[in-house]
C-alpha cells in the first residue's frame, strides 16, 4: 500500500508541475486587455505631448518674441492655413514617397552587401572597416558631390539616401549573421541547407534581432540624409517636401513655419517607426519566445 502510495506521489507532482507550466505559458502569451494597452502604450506618449504642450505656452510669453519661439497657437495657425490650401499632405507625400524609395533600393543593395562582407573573408577585410566609416559619416557630407554628380533632380536625393542607409542595413545584417550560433549553419547543412537554401532558411532566420536593428538604423540614415539633402539642395523643380519646407520658413524667418515643418518632419519619422519597424520589431522577439506581452 506504502508502495503505491509513493509511486502516485511523483505522477501528481509531475502533474501539478505540468499544468503550472501550462499556466504559465498561457498567461504569458495572452494578449494585454484593452485597458492595459490605453495605460501602457497610449497615455504615457499623451501625457508627454500634454507636457510639452504646457511647457511651452508657459514659456512663450517670457520670451515675448514671436521672431524667436511662436506661440503653439501660431504654430497651429500655419498647420491650419497648410491644410486648406491643400499644401499639408503634398508637403508628406513628396518626401515619404522619396524616402520610401529610397530605402527600398537601399535594403535592395545592403542585404546582399552584407551577407557577402559577413560570409567572404576577404570581403570583410576589404571593405567592412570602410562600411563602418561610411556609417559614421554625417549624411549631410554627401549632399555637395552628389549635386556636382548629378545635378539638382531626385537621383541626387535618392543618391544621399543610399550612402546613408546601406552601411547601416550591411552592418546590421553583418552583426546578425556574427550573432548566429554555429550549431544551426552545421544543422543547416546536415539537412541539406547549403548554398542560397543555407542562408535562405538558417542564416537570414537565425540573423533577423541584428538585421531589424540594421533597417531601423538604416532607416532613420535615410530618413536625415533626405532632410539633409531637401533643406541644402533646393530647386523648384523638385516639388517642396518637408526639408524644403523648413529651409523656405528660414528664408522668410518665419518661426511658425519653422516650426510646422520640425514637427512635421518629427511626425513622420515616429509615424514609420510605429507602423513598420515596431511592429516588425515585436514580431521577431514573439517568434523567439523573447517578448512576455504586447
Amino acid at each position: 500500500m506504502a508502495s503505491t502510495e509513493t509511486t502516485q506521489a511523483p505522477a501528481e507532482d509531475a502533474g501539478s508541475v505540468e499544468a503550472g507550466l501550462d499556466a504559465l505559458e498561457t498567461g504569458a502569451t495572452g494578449r494585454p486587455s484593452l485597458r492595459q494597452t490605453l495605460t501602457g502604450k497610449v497615455l504615457p506618449p499623451v501625457i508627454a505631448v500634454a507636457v510639452v504642450l504646457v511647457a511651452w505656452t508657459l514659456l512663450y510669453p517670457v520670451v515675448d518674441d514671436p521672431t524667436k519661439l511662436p506661440s503653439p497657437a501660431a504654430v497651429g495657425d500655419a498647420f491650419r492655413e497648410a491644410w486648406l490650401k491643400g499644401d499639408l499632405l503634398g508637403y508628406i507625400w513628396t518626401s515619404v514617397s522619396r524616402g520610401l524609395l529610397g530605402f527600398a533600393f537601399a535594403l535592395l543593395i545592403g542585404t546582399p552587401l552584407g551577407l557577402l562582407v559577413a560570409r567572404v573573408r576577404f570581403v570583410r577585410a576589404a571593405i567592412g572597416p570602410i562600411l563602418s566609416g561610411l556609417q559614421s559619416l554625417p549624411s549631410v557630407a554627401w549632399v555637395p558631390p552628389a549635386v556636382i554628380w548629378l545635378g539638382l533632380d531626385n537621383s541626387m536625393m535618392y543618391a544621399v539616401i543610399l550612402l546613408g542607409a546601406v552601411p547601416s542595413i550591411a552592418n546590421g545584417l553583418v552583426s546578425g549573421v556574427d550573432q548566429v550560433p554555429p550549431l544551426f549553419l552545421r544543422a543547416g547543412r546536415t539537412m541539406g541547407a547549403t548554398g542560397v537554401r543555407g542562408v535562405w532558411h538558417v542564416t537570414l532566420p537565425a540573423a533577423l534581432p541584428g538585421y531589424v536593428a540594421g533597417l531601423k538604423q538604416g532607416w532613420a540614415f535615410s530618413w536625415r540624409s533626405l532632410m539633409a539633402a531637401e533643406i541644402i539642395a533646393s530647386f523648384p523643380d523638385l516639388g517642396v517636401g518637408l526639408g524644403q519646407l523648413l529651409e523656405n520658413a528660414r528664408t522668410a524667418s518665419d518661426m511658425a513655419m519653422v516650426f510646422e515643418a520640425i514637427l512635421l518632419i518629427l511626425f513622420v519619422g515616429i509615424a514609420i517607426d510605429l507602423l513598420i519597424f515596431s511592429p516588425l520589431e515585436r514580431w521577431v522577439l514573439r517568434s523567439r519566445g523573447l517578448l512576455v506581452k504586447g
